[in-house]
């Protein structure tokens, strides 16, 4: 049967700067339009950062006044395409309105210019001055390490700079000239996500220091899907929050429950722990080039006799483990598990030498050295201490 190709989607960074430029372009065009109406706009394209451009569908454009200003906003609905992405089909809107110099009240609504007027010693889109702040279901930075400086919105810079080129495109498309408004100081523009604080629990923003809602991310505009840039960047991430809070090790586990099973036994701090999934050798040469002092590896009996075993990436679908080779690569260690038998799966071998009574501690220590071994390799020297969690959730063995 053929394979279904699967279909890219849009980041969340992408979808606020196409709704910024539509809320620009309403609020831009308010002298054109009845007060209060927004009727028949509800497509934009947008500039990304390969120099492609996209179109988006806008939902929900409004034209407001308030304190004699117009006010607008619009919204995207995120398409994720095919990737397993918790923000797919979240409404991501942006909210437009002009800043005016202190002591302005703006008695006349700011818009486009009239045409024919003399733009030559006009302030030009390029240098539009711009605002961008979050909103409601954004989050705000509350820990140093990331790209965003503590006390700011959870905007990473790529999709900053989309917005502000949304923004300037939507500007120049109206004709707008900061010279023919003399109380004009800038163009605001305020991202929010309705449903973002929810969306955020099923996230790892807070161990981030992301407090309050979701992020806007993406360095490309585009969701791949079933990418491993998501998990590699948030890796990353975590690193950098580890590393600008003072710790001098961290913690790579492969799931949570691995995870909760270090931190009830060694009680870290919690910028200490990063989720590395399945992709091992990225995460121990990232915390090489952090340079922590020392990591502790932590994985259940599968994981960690694949890293044992030498697997870089151990997620099923690079490949099952060989029950057959595990079996031999257990018995190299002179771990006693019978040649000749049928296992099925890796717990089941995990069973078996736990039900064997011979030496199992001894035993189990010799995988988690073996991992170790491999793991220091790929860590340039840096000192790894492996950590085998039972299926209890307990701490059942450590390479040392």
């Amino acid at each position: 049967m053929k394979k279904k190709r699967l279909r890219s989607g849009y980041t969340t960074g992408a979808c606020a700067a196409a709704a910024a430029k539509a809320a620009v372009l309403l609020l831009l065009r308010a002298e054109a339009l009845k007060r209060g109406s927004a009727e028949g706009f509800r497509v934009v394209d947008i500039p990304f950062p390969d120099g492609s451009r996209h179109k988006f569908s806008v939902v929900n454009p409004k034209l407001l006044t308030h304190d004699y200003q117009f006010i607008s906003s619009a919204s995207v609905i995120k398409d994720a395409g095919d990737d397993p992405d918790i923000t797919h089909g979240a409404e991501i809107t942006a909210t437009a309105k002009i800043l005016q110099k202190s002591g302005s009240r703006g008695e006349r609504p700011f818009a486009r210019s009239s045409e024919g007027q003399d733009n030559s010693n006009g302030e030009v889109a390029s240098s539009l001055p711009i605002v961008i702040k979050g909103g409601k279901g954004v989050g705000r930075v509350t820990k140093p390490g990331l790209s965003v400086p503590v006390g700011g919105p959870a905007i990473n810079p790529v999709p900053g700079k989309m917005i502000e080129e949304a923004v300037r495109e939507g500007a120049k498309a109206e004709d707008f000239q900061a010279s023919g408004h003399p109380d004009f100081r800038a163009i605001e523009i305020t991202i929010s996500v309705p449903n973002g604080e929810e969306l955020a629990e099923k996230t790892l923003n807070s161990r981030l220091g992301i407090e309050g809602g979701i992020s806007i991310l993406g360095t490309t505009g585009i969701v791949r899907p079933v990418s491993a840039d998501a998990w590699t960047a948030t890796i990353s991430s975590s690193m950098d929050v580890a590393k600008a809070t003072g710790q001098k090790e961290i913690v790579l586990s492969a799931g949570r429950a691995s995870e909760k099973a270090h931190m009830k036994k060694y009680h870290l701090p919690d910028e200490a722990y990063v989720l590395m999934g399945d992709h091992l050798e990225f995460s121990l040469r990232e915390a090489a080039a952090h340079g922590f002092e020392k990591v502790h590896l932590c994985a259940q009996w599968a994981k960690m006799v694949k890293i044992a075993m030498a697997t870089p990436q151990t997620h099923v679908r690079f490949g099952a483990m060989d029950i057959k080779k595990a079996v031999g690569f257990l018995d190299s260690l002179e771990i006693n598990v019978p040649q000749g038998r049928d296992f099925n799966t890796a717990r089941e071998i995990f069973d078996h030498i736990q039900s064997s009574g011979a030496n199992v501690s001894s035993a189990l220590q010799r995988v988690c050295g073996a991992a170790r071994k491999y793991a220091e390799g790929i860590a340039n020297g840096t000192k790894v201490l492996t950590h085998l969690v039972s299926y209890t959730g307990d701490i059942t063995a450590d390479s040392e």
